[in-house]
């Protein structure tokens, strides 16, 4: 196997996928939107992983303040 081999050969299957792609625009076309797709759900999910955790920080932070509002309280015999 000569050094260059591998390179060779995904330079074969790119060739080959475009070829394919120029014949089927339609397929082209569905190949970007997948990609579109994935790139905005990705986004999406980044974006709901930062609101819960800002969600459980400010939750955190109410309960400690309530915590300490309890302690300073007396409880009558």
């Amino acid at each position: 196997m000569t050094p260059g081999g591998p390179v060779e050969e995904v330079g074969k299957v790119a060739t080959g996928f475009i070829d394919v792609m120029k014949s089927q625009p339609l397929a082209l076309s569905l190949v970007i939107m997948n990609i579109g797709l994935l790139i905005l759900f990705y986004l999406i999910m980044d974006r709901v992983g930062t609101m819960n955790r800002e969600r459980e920080a400010a939750m955190r932070l109410e309960q400690k303040e309530i915590r300490e509002i309890l302690t300073k309280c007396v409880v009558p015999n």
